[in-house]
């Protein structure tokens, strides 16, 4: 086949997305492109059996281009009965679908808000149906390790993914060597989860399965010639990080507190200490980002993330920075609905937030990751945005993609540009050291990076208006007028310095285009390639290219699908004047293909 997508699901004790996530490693080993969704409840353990607290993984796998996790899985793994409810509906007709037959117990079923079994009623007829007895399999299999019920059971989810390394004719030899690795301490677990793996495969290869269940041939992807590697959102943006260390020469400090779906991001810096980058975990929002503030007033690259909360807590803060001109990098990990919300389901809504979400008038460079692997490169241009123009930089990132991984290609960091700041001044006697600190760049606007200690270059810096000429306290009405000017200014001129926006796909001109940004991209491109219209994406939003005005003149009809209420598209019509056609989407979950292809569909159909 070319192309497929497998969905896992169970409870959130279930081991889901440890086995998506070693799937996913060995689908890339075979040299198949893929892209991955995992998709959890916001409990750390919710309750068993329930609808709410299903988790799921899945995983789209082809020798094409691929770009989004899949609409519509074409193979279901089902632990219990709430999984199967949850599932089914993104299920077509004839998908295939593995059912645990030891979770569909009375209780389970009514907790599902099954009043009969679906199994026997007629629910799954359009299916291909192949139940197996998981549990009770995966217990006699490892009995001879002699552990208790409730630990030998957790070892069901590699049962389950030898099965499917047996469908997708995989080598268990990966997915092994990482149970060794991991629970070397642990020998009767580790030994019972590689014995569980086995019999897995061993089921499918010698019972009835085989003639039941088919079995998949998903030929190699053709990539560019290179070394890759699996990598999610979290960890490409993590090495981003540390690269643009490297390329700027410096350390890097990252400061955060945890908060969900930022805390992967901490999790992968922490084990970067060798590359020069500090992590520091504060006790609050607060705290984090004006330790990270301190870090780049101390000459490291200060780097912050949270999620919209967090990013509200930290507004004050931000502003000190801006009003100091110091290099900051403020990672946002959007995710859903105001307060609380959906914690772990993805959304588009803080880009308002971004551009608007400060006291005064504090404007800010904003950039935007479009997939997994692009976090890499981000990463890498917002710091070269925060050190050549002396500004707070924020980093907008859709939460689902903290976890998704896809394959990517690892870059050689030689070949990279360095990344440059403007050094301090020599010190010298015949002339003012606090109007040498804030003597700016002309064309960046960015001015010295002077440490303390420097000799000579002492200098008063802080969060109170100052002179535009000398940096000392101001409060003269023309001169904060001129400093008001000067950030919104050097805000500006970063478009100067960013490419020409460009055509993802399609003609430079017609009757209809779309624009996306963020994660928007895979579903996006997907559908614009089926349906033979334009594709606009745009990593920089604030400012936008200096093209994208008459970029989209050039088409009768914008189409902004964005997972929010239309922030985008408010910002399009107020920063060009244009008018679009806005496509929202709060539901907590990417677009579908198909959902964008009906929508282009019918806006072609009544441009005719």
């Amino acid at each position: 086949m070319d192309s497929i997508a497998v969905r896992i699901a169970g409870d959130s004790g279930d081991g889901i997305q440890l086995m998506g996530t070693r799937f996913a490693v060995s689908t890339a080993l075979t040299g198949a492109d893929f892209a991955t969704f995992p998709d959890y409840p916001a409990e750390i353990r919710a309750p068993a059996g329930s609808l709410f607290g299903v988790s799921a993984y899945q995983i789209n796998l082809g020798s094409g281009t691929i770009t989004t996790a899949g609409d519509s899985p074409d193979v279901l793994v089902a632990f219990n009965p709430a999984a199967l409810k949850v599932s089914l509906p993104l299920l077509e007709r004839g998908a295939l679908i593995i059912i645990n037959n030891d979770s569909f117990t009375a209780r389970n079923l009514a907790r599902a808000g099954y009043k009969q079994d679906p199994r026997e009623d007629g629910t799954l007829e359009d299916f291909q149906c192949v139940t197996a007895d998981i549990s009770r399999l995966n217990l006699e299999s490892i009995k001879v390790f002699g552990l208790s019920k409730s630990d030998g059971d957790r070892c069901k989810n590699f049962w389950a993914l030898g099965v499917l390394l047996w469908m997708f004719e995989r080598d268990l030899a990966s997915v092994e060597d990482w149970i060794r690795r991991r629970l070397d301490n642990q020998t009767k677990i580790r030994n019972a989860n590689i014995a569980a793996l086995h019999a897995g495969h061993a089921y499918g290869e010698n019972t009835e399965l085989s003639a039941s269940v088919p079995r998949y041939d998903i030929r190699k992807s053709e990539m560019p010639p290179g070394e890759y590697r699996s990598v999610t959102g979290a960890e490409a943006l993590a090495l981003g990080i540390a690269a643009a260390g490297e390329l700027a020469d410096r350390p890097v400090m990252f400061c955060s507190y945890p908060i969900t779906p930022s805390s992967p991001l901490l999790h992968r810096l922490a084990l970067l200490g060798e590359t020069g980058v500090g992590t520091f975990q504060a006790e609050d929002e607060i705290a984090a980002v004006c330790a990270a503030i301190g870090a780049s007033y101390g000459g490291m690259i200060g780097v912050t993330s949270s999620s919209g909360p967090g990013i509200a807590l930290k507004a004050e803060a931000i502003g000190l920075a801006v009003s100091a001109e110091l290099p900051l990098v403020i990672v946002n990990w959007q995710r859903g609905g105001p307060s609380t919300g959906l914690p772990t389901k993805t959304e588009q809504s803080d880009l308002f937030q971004a551009v608007y979400g400060r006291n005064g008038d504090t404007p800010l460079p904003v950039l935007a990751a479009a997939s997994s692997e692009d976090c890499f490169n981000i990463a890498v241009e917002s710091v070269r945005i925060a050190l050549r123009h002396m500004t707070p930089v924020i980093l907008l990132v859709d939460g689902y993609l903290s976890n998704a991984s896809e394959p990517w290609k690892i870059p050689d960091i030689s070949a990279l540009e360095p990344i440059e700041h403007h050094p301090a001044p020599a010190p010298c006697k015949d002339q003012d050291a606090q109007r040498q600190a804030f003597r700016r760049d002309e064309n960046s606007f960015g001015r010295p990076w002077i440490v303390p200690g420097m000799e000579g270059l002492m200098h008063r810096i802080g969060g109170l208006e100052k002179d535009i000429e000398t940096g000392h306290i101001s409060y003269d009405p023309a001169n904060h007028q001129q400093m008001t000017d000067l950030r919104q200014a050097k805000v500006d001129c970063v478009a100067n310095y960013i490419p020409a926006q460009s055509l993802e796909c399609g003609a430079d001109h017609g009757d209809l285009v779309v624009v996306g940004w963020g994660s928007t991209y895979g579903p996006i491109y997907q559908a614009t390639i089926e349906t033979g219209v334009s594709f606009v994406h745009l990593r920089n939003i604030n400012p936008l290219p200096v093209n994208l005005g008459e970029l989209l003149g050039r088409f009768d009809t914008v189409l902004v699908p964005e997972m929010n209420n239309g922030q985008l598209a408010a910002l399009l019509r107020e920063k060009l004047c244009l008018q679009t056609v806005s496509f929202p989407k709060v539901s907590g979950q990417p677009f579908r293909i198909s959902e964008l292809v009906d929508r282009i569909e019918s806006l072609k159909k009544e441009g005719k």
